[in-house]
C-alpha cells in the first residue's frame, strides 16, 4: 500500500489549540468533573472515597499544561497576566488537594473552577491581542450578540437542558439562554448536549443534559472572547458565587 506524500499529511493536520482555546477546553473539563461528582453525591449509594481521584489528578496536570502553554507565548509581563497564571496555579493546587478529600469536600474545591478558567481565557485573549499589537478580531458573521453571550455562558457551565411533556427547555443563569438560541448554536455546530450528565433541578430529580461547546464552538468563542457584546456578566478573572440549583431559572420557547 502506497503511503501519501508527507506534504499532503501536513495539510490534513488541524492546528494545535491556542492557549485561549486550551483554557476554554479546561473549563469544560472542570464542568464535567463537577457534574460527575454531583451525580455521585445524588446517588442512593454513598460514593467510593476515591471515585474522583483519577479525574482530579488529570485536571491538576491539564491545568499545569495550560500554564506552560501561556508561558510558551512569551508575552510581555503585566499584572493581569501574572494574576491569570496565579489563578490557574490555584486551580491546579485545589484540584490536586481534592484528591485526598471525600467527594463532597472535593466538589467544593472545584466549584468555581469553570468560571475561573473562562475568566482567565478572557484576560489572556485581551493580553495576547494588546501585547502583540493585533487588531480586534473580525466579527464572526455566524454569531450575533445573543449567540456570543450564550457561548460564554455555556463555557462557564451555566446551561443545562431537558424536556417535559414533549416540551424542551433550558435552565440557566442571567443572562438567559433560551432554547431557541441553543437550537441555533446546535444547528451551526457550535454547541451540543450530553444527555443526563448534569445533576437534576432538585434532589432526587432526573439528571439534566449538560450543554457544552463543540470544538468549533470553542474556536468561535476564543476568537471574540475578550470583548463579547453583552457577554459574561462577570468581569474578566472574577468568579461569582454559584446559585443553588433551586434558584436557577427555567427558560423555554
Amino acid at each position: 500500500m502506497t503511503e501519501p506524500p508527507a506534504e499532503s499529511l501536513l495539510f490534513d493536520m488541524p492546528p494545535p489549540p491556542t492557549p485561549v482555546e486550551r483554557l476554554l477546553h479546561l473549563a469544560d473539563q472542570y464542568t464535567q468533573h463537577n457534574d460527575a461528582l454531583d451525580l455521585l453525591l445524588y446517588a442512593t449509594a454513598p460514593p467510593a472515597p476515591e471515585a474522583h481521584t483519577d479525574s482530579a489528578q488529570r485536571l491538576a496536570a491539564d491545568t499545569q499544561c495550560a500554564i506552560k502553554a501561556i508561558h510558551g507565548e512569551r508575552l510581555y509581563e503585566s499584572d493581569e497576566l501574572a494574576e491569570t497564571v496565579s489563578r490557574l496555579r490555584q486551580l491546579a493546587f485545589l484540584a490536586d488537594a481534592s484528591v485526598d478529600l471525600n467527594v463532597a469536600t472535593a466538589r467544593e474545591l472545584t466549584a468555581l473552577a469553570p468560571e475561573a478558567a473562562v475568566g482567565c481565557a478572557v484576560t489572556l485573549a485581551g493580553q495576547t491581542r494588546r501585547r502583540r499589537g493585533a487588531t480586534a478580531p473580525s466579527p464572526d458573521d455566524r454569531l450575533n450578540a445573543t449567540h456570543r453571550t450564550a457561548l460564554a455562558e455555556i463555557a462557564c457551565g451555566h446551561v443545562v437542558a431537558s424536556s417535559s411533556l414533549g416540551r424542551e427547555f433550558t435552565r440557566s443563569r442571567e443572562p438567559k439562554v433560551l432554547m431557541s438560541t441553543l437550537r441555533a448554536l446546535e444547528t451551526k455546530g457550535l454547541a451540543e448536549r450530553t444527555a443526563r450528565s448534569a445533576p437534576g433541578a432538585y434532589f432526587g430529580g432526573p439528571p439534566l443534559d449538560r450543554v457544552r461547546l463543540t470544538a468549533a464552538g470553542i474556536t468561535a468563542l476564543a476568537s471574540v472572547i475578550d470583548a463579547p457584546p453583552g457577554g459574561p456578566r462577570t468581569a474578566p478573572g472574577t468568579t461569582p458565587r454559584p446559585l443553588p440549583a433551586a434558584q436557577a431559572t427555567t427558560h423555554s420557547r
